[in-house]
């Protein structure tokens, strides 16, 4: 047989039988005087079971390791990894689908998809979403959703639901957002600063943040050096000077 016959016998392309030579899977041919690979029945046997084991869901790692031991308990083995891997995908794909699912009856938020977490802690703040600062915030807490581990997401979702469970709460949310947008155009040095720095430590909720050594803190380091770089001078120096108060203790 002629590639083009032995690739036509088994179902795929001369390219794949080419690629399989590449990789040592499948042993070359003797050639012909003219030049032409001739192939045996033997070589479409083994062509057959290669295109058997990829279709399992082998890779083709896999593939060489079953061919090198003919033993069918290798073979078996294997096969066996397999099903195990794939009953751990379809656990996945079924999370992910639960996921999918409640994002889109829930109504995806302009920030993208959440954790169903902030999802539904977006959903109940959406009363905020008139402020430019607290669009800001959204766009903080989707960065932190998006890094960190489920259990902090599932207890920085908690405190901040419970940060805003009541009225007077969502008032001083309110209030706080107002005072902190009043500062887009001020300087750092606005007597607001202070107002606004108070108002916003007494509304984060105590171990929402983790303890930040106070030369991070006036200097920025990392992360918080590129927070404080994307808001205005004044309400920069807010939210410095609420870091500080909060590392300093309770309000």
């Amino acid at each position: 047989m002629r590639i083009g016959e032995l690739a036509a016998a088994v179902g795929v392309t001369t390219r794949t039988v080419r690629h399989y030579h590449h990789l040592g899977l499948l042993p070359e041919p003797e050639r012909r005087a003219n030049g032409y690979r001739h192939y045996t029945l033997r070589h479409a046997v083994a062509l057959a079971r290669i295109r058997r084991l990829t279709e399992l869901g082998l890779g083709l790692a896999e593939v060489r390791d079953v061919l090198a031991d003919d033993a069918g308990k290798e073979l078996a083995e294997v096969l066996e990894e397999l099903d195990a891997d794939l009953a751990r995908q379809e656990a996945e794909i079924r999370e992910r689908r639960v996921r999918l699912r409640a994002l889109l009856e829930q109504g995806l938020p302009a920030e993208g998809p959440v954790s169903p977490e902030l999802a539904a802690l977006f959903t109940g703040t959406a009363h905020l979403s008139g402020s430019p600062m607290a669009a800001k915030d959204r766009e903080i807490l989707a960065l932190l959703d998006t890094a960190a581990p489920p259990e902090d997401r599932e207890r920085m979702a908690a405190l901040l639901a419970g940060a805003f469970a009541t009225p007077d709460a969502v008032a001083r949310g309110h209030e706080v957002y107002a005072r902190l947008d009043a500062l887009a155009e001020a300087g750092p040095d606005d007597p607001r600063v202070d107002e606004a720095a108070r108002a916003l430590a007494a509304l984060i909720p105590r171990g929402l943040l983790p303890e930040l050594p106070e030369a991070d803190i006036d200097h920025g380091s990392g992360f918080l050096r590129a927070l404080y770089a994307d808001f205005a001078p004044a309400q920069a120096e807010a939210v410095r000077r609420a870091l500080r108060i909060l590392a300093e203790g309770p309000v």
